[in-house]
């Protein structure tokens, strides 16, 4: 099993490209089973959920061709209607196939997901917009059973703004009878994106990336082309690791728009951070102050920057707090980051940080992607040797992390064990 192992107390500069945004390329790579018709993909990152994402739709009925970043799809036969647990364990965004599966063939069959390591991600809201959207829907032997003979258009109100169930509904509404309206939708630029690549395949999808999202179904959808938006939480996470490296880096290929939370919070702490385009130049100038944060859903602060976020403010002389409003049971990287140093006590869905004046390098263990990526910034910024294990969880969802942050100037390297 692979590791990283650190060597830290270096200032980090230079630039980087952030990838392509995996939390949009999933939903939209999953579109694809909408049409028979070759879509094409690009600026797709080279993640192990993006794999898993591919080798579901092999399975399903889909033929893939991936060079770089670029990923053409074809249909290879009749689709599955069936998601077994096998393949949908591995990832939980899994479970947007059931919205095109039910759009294109009247049924579908979709393990349940489960829990996960931070928290229960409940599938009633996504379940409930299908109900409305006229589906009969059997829960048995730990799989999901929808059916309809045609969707039928309605009214939706979510009572969570959910990007995923959002997403979802978006997918089998498309090719519903008639207008669906969303309502209290998700506002994630994700949503935004998705919208693009289904309205460039003939869908007819307005108000996407605000509270209310009108569809209205058409009967047939073409193939797209499409270029996935930048990754906002890492862009988040590099601003971060400017600031705890006491560093400077230029981040290229962005949207200064997508992480406006991120920006407010980093310059209120005293970080220097400058947009140009598509460029963020993110700078310490200063020795910082302590600011808290409650996550919240977009455009609130990230619920997937909040641990990173704690790395930095471990290390900000002074108290803050980090409130936790998204998932429950998403501080597990605190007692990891306490064997680095970090005076951290938690008090229910609230983590109270008193900053100290430096942490030291140790052995600690990912419990979660965006926990991974907090452990290596403190890796970063501590003094001597970190060497963190488990790092499959970065595999998820940082492309070639540890080769951007070498770039940079870390002393940094994956071992394979």
């Amino acid at each position: 099993m692979d590791k990283i192992i650190i060597h830290g107390a270096r200032r980090l500069k230079g630039r980087v490209k952030v990838s392509g945004s995996k939390n949009a390329a999933l939903p939209i790579l999953v579109a694809s089973l909408l049409t028979d018709e070759e879509c094409r993909l690009e600026n797709v990152p080279e993640l192990a959920d993006i794999d898993t994402t591919i080798g579901f739709l092999k399975y399903i009925g889909k033929k893939i061709a991936r060079k770089g970043h670029s990923v053409h799809i074809a249909p290879d036969g009749h689709l599955k209607p069936t998601a077994p647990y096998e393949l949908v364990r591995k990832m939980r965004a899994s479970i947007l196939v059931t919205g095109p599966l039910l759009a294109r063939l009247g049924y579908v069959r979709v393990s349940l997901p489960g829990g996960c390591a931070i928290g229960a991600r409940p599938i009633d809201i996504h379940l409930d917009a299908f109900d409305k959207l006229g589906a009969k829907i059997q829960i048995k032997g730990g799989y999901v059973e929808t059916r309809s003979r045609k969707l039928v258009g309605n009214r939706i109100h979510f009572r969570y703004p959910s990007v995923g169930a959002t997403e979802n509904t978006m997918l089998a509404a498309v090719l519903a009878r008639g207008r669906t309206i969303i309502e209290n939708a998700a506002l994630e630029p994700e949503i935004a994106d998705l919208a693009d690549a289904l309205n460039g395949m003939g869908a007819d999808i307005s108000g996407a990336g605000t509270d209310t999202v009108t569809i209205d179904g058409v009967e047939k959808l073409g193939g797209f082309n499409h270029r996935v938006i930048p990754d906002r939480i890492e862009t988040a996470t590099f601003m971060i690791a400017a600031a705890i490296t006491r560093g400077s880096i230029v981040l290229e290929n962005t949207r200064p728009a997508h992480v406006g939370a991120v920006c407010e919070k980093l310059m209120k702490a005293g970080i220097s951070v400058k947009s140009q385009g598509t460029k963020i130049i993110c700078k310490w100038v200063k020795n910082l102050k302590p600011v808290s944060i409650r996550t919240g859903v977009y455009p609130g602060f990230p619920t997937d920057v909040q641990a990173q976020w704690m790395a930095l403010m471990a290390l900000t002389q002074g108290r803050s707090s980090i409130g936790e409003d998204v998932f429950e049971n998403r501080f597990m990287h605190v007692s990891e980051l306490q064997r680095l140093g970090a005076d951290l006590k938690v008090r229910g869905n609230r983590v109270a940080v008193k900053g100290v004046e430096s942490m030291t390098g140790a052995p600690i263990m990912v419990s979660d992607l965006r926990a991974g990526a907090a452990l290596v910034l403190a890796g970063l910024a501590a003094k001597g040797r970190t060497e963190i294990s488990r790092i499959y969880h970065l595999d998820r969802g940082y492309e070639h992390l540890e080769k951007k942050f070498k770039k940079l100037g870390a002393n940094i390297k994956r071992i394979h064990c």
